[in-house]
């Protein structure tokens, strides 16, 4: 299993991107318009956040899903017993953000969407006909005046040696959302599940993107983008004692989007929300 790394700038980037999505879930873009400075800015002033005392005035709200998820509370991955060793600051335009932050994680919020909608157009425009002509609207018009598309802060914390036998930074999962966008992040780990069950490292050098299918763009396609899973690894020797930083920003649809005949965006999303133990 190869994920492809792509050059946006590349006059077939669009086909050689979308591919490589169909074939693995997974597709890495170079020279993309996200600055650098930005996401390495972000990466320091949350480290220093999830360091501080002033989260715990952030704590999430169940109604909303907005705020600061502690270790003690965060995600319980489908099939596991054991939470993943992160915590997390939901962003959403509406929701809470320290004052402090608010202007670069916006700064960045309203970049990636716009990129996100881009390649969104890019799938469908990419995507054979007897798959496209199952999508109730265009994908890129699902997302349109969404209210859930979420920018994540995550924070692995430095290994202690006493975590709970089984237990990973992010058990493997697949996505709820359409599509995830993801600067590399400040360490490695992140791997994709090859059709055989093997593990693959993704490509994560400082400066590329990383995308990958969520599970509602796998419904909407009838399984023709398929919503691989992934895991973050917990590191060894040195690796162990830094944290990693993550900026996931998933891409949802408006609540009353049709992915299929089972499933409008809302109820799909409350579903997993419950899986997940986030939600009562």
């Amino acid at each position: 299993m190869q994920v492809s790394v792509v050059d946006y700038r590349a006059p077939d980037a669009a086909e050689r991107f979308t591919r490589s999505l169909h074939e693995t879930g997974f597709g890495v873009l170079v020279n993309h318009p996200i600055p650098q400075p930005l996401v390495e800015k972000i990466y320091a002033d949350w480290l220093g956040f999830f360091n501080s005392e002033e989260k715990t005035g952030y704590a999430f709200s169940k109604e909303t899903q907005d705020g600061w998820f502690s270790t003690e509370i965060s995600e319980t991955a489908k099939g596991f017993t054991q939470k993943d060793i992160k915590e997390y600051f939901h962003i959403y335009p509406w929701g809470r953000i320290p004052p402090s932050l608010k202007d670069d994680a916006m700064q960045y919020y309203g970049l990636a969407n716009g990129l996100a909608a881009e390649l969104l157009s890019w799938v469908e425009q990419h995507t054979p006909a007897d798959i496209a002509k199952n999508y109730r609207e265009p994908l890129s018009n699902m997302i349109k005046d969404s209210r859930q598309t979420l920018l994540r802060v995550l924070r692995y914390p430095p290994l202690t040696g006493q975590e709970p036998a089984g237990s990973l930074r992010a058990a493997p999962h697949g996505d709820i959302n359409l599509l995830t966008i993801l600067p590399a992040a400040n360490e490695p780990g992140l791997q994709v599940q090859a059709k055989d069950g093997s593990w693959v490292d993704v490509p994560c050098d400082f400066g590329m993107l990383i995308i990958n299918i969520g599970d509602m763009l796998q419904e909407a396609s009838q399984g023709y983008y398929p919503s691989t899973i992934h895991r973050v690894v917990n590191p060894t020797g040195d690796g162990a004692k830094k944290s990693r930083i993550s900026l996931p920003l998933f891409l949802h649809p408006r609540n009353e989007v049709v992915l299929s005949e089972r499933y409008t965006a809302h109820s799909y999303l409350e579903e997993r929300l419950r899986e997940l133990g986030v939600k009562g």
